[in-house]
């Protein structure tokens, strides 16, 4: 059975991530999962947890990354985080897997595993960590998996072996119809524009305000945690805008179903970066109307399914118009685009390239 080690850019979730929506879809495969170290001082658990049958997830001990490289700490946390490794894959009786590294984190390791094939899937801008790590890693790459054509375009600089695979969404999960209206929106009059997602301290929110001025007759919802969203105090003044709060991800699917328009405004530090994230897919899957806001000189992305705003101003008066879309046509074409982005098939491609380049025999 192949084996493959993960060394993952986030801690395991119950809102999977993007390492783990492929993890728990690799081909007959046993995985050995190691989420990042916590917080400094924090206890480290050297058990690990079986998550699935065939994959185990253990938490990595604190490293001091931002101690200098050559100090006697940072030699000396990384050397026991490597121990660590070893130990694991020991007891498992892993030989030479697959090493899959979903952050430049995992750069510190690769002279103290032995292992038959380097995969480094790249998902988000990594600035953070120390300079070399990710160029060390992206060359040493027998294959390197980009979330986006600019990071595809900056890791090639390193490795010509360069795939994009965007980000994806629970296609069948989304796709469903005729479902149950949430307890949240009881009550709400007029049609109901909503946006489902973590309110950024960044979130830029004049398009949805200019939306609340301009349609007093629509209820304006946001569904998500609030991080500290700076301008959420002046969008929640209006009395056509709902905030129900983070909702069970199961109800997602629920809360679009009951939205006549999906609602994609932009984090301020988006504005710099062409990622996809999984949001947008699933909004596409709903088959639902979607007004987008749009980068500067940004090329739009499924222009003919997405209304995309330049300004606040365009936003709403988008918003008006998708209101009024008529033709089944336009909804089939945008789960469509949701289909094609489902998991399942970014995993079939991932796997078909890992088979191809023979890491996966």
């Amino acid at each position: 059975m192949r084996q493959i080690v993960c060394i993952a850019g986030e801690t395991w979730q119950s809102s999977p991530t993007r390492t783990q929506q492929l993890m728990t879809r690799m081909k007959d495969a046993q995985i050995l999962y190691f989420e990042p170290p916590a917080s400094k001082g924090a206890h480290h658990v050297r058990a690990g947890r079986r998550v699935r049958p065939n994959l185990i997830v253990y938490s990595l001990p604190t490293a001091l990354t931002d101690e200098p490289s050559n100090s006697i700490l940072y030699r000396y946390s990384r050397a026991r985080a490597a121990r660590f490794l070893q130990s694991v894959l020991e007891k498992h009786h892993f030989r030479d897997p697959v090493l899959w590294c979903a952050s430049p984190y995992g750069a510190q390791f690769l002279e103290d595993i032995s292992y038959r094939g380097l995969v480094y899937d790249c998902y988000r801008d990594w600035r953070e960590c120390p300079d070399p790590w990710e160029g060390d890693l992206t060359a040493a790459a027998d294959v390197v998996f980009a979330a986006s054509p600019d990071l595809m375009r900056r890791l090639m600089l390193w490795n010509l072996n360069v795939a994009l695979l965007p980000f994806g969404c629970n296609y069948p999960m989304f796709a469903k119809e005729s479902l149950s209206r949430p307890a949240a929106l009881a009550g709400l009059r007029g049609p109901i524009l909503g946006f489902v997602g973590t309110l950024w301290p960044d979130l830029d929110l004049a398009p949805l305000i200019r939306l609340a001025q301009a349609r007093p007759d629509c209820s304006i919802v946001l569904v998500g945690a609030d991080l500290g969203c700076a301008a959420l105090p002046d969008l929640a003044a209006f009395p056509n805008v709902y905030l129900p709060g983070p909702a069970d991800p199961v109800d997602l699917p629920d809360y679009l179903n009951a939205f006549q328009v999906c609602l994609y405004p932009l984090r301020r530090s988006e504005l710099q970066s062409d990622i996809l994230h999984s949001r947008l897919f699933e909004y596409l899957s709903s088959g639902k109307p979607i007004v987008a806001m749009l980068r500067p000189d940004q090329v739009e992305h499924f222009p003919d399914v997405i209304y995309g705003a330049h300004s606040p101003a365009e936003f709403a008066a988008l918003c008006t118009r998708a209101l009024e879309e008529r033709g089944p046509w336009v909804r089939d074409r945008r789960r469509e685009y949701g289909k094609a982005a489902a998991w399942s098939e970014r995993a079939n491609e991932v796997n078909r390239i890992l088979e191809s380049i023979g890491l996966f025999s």
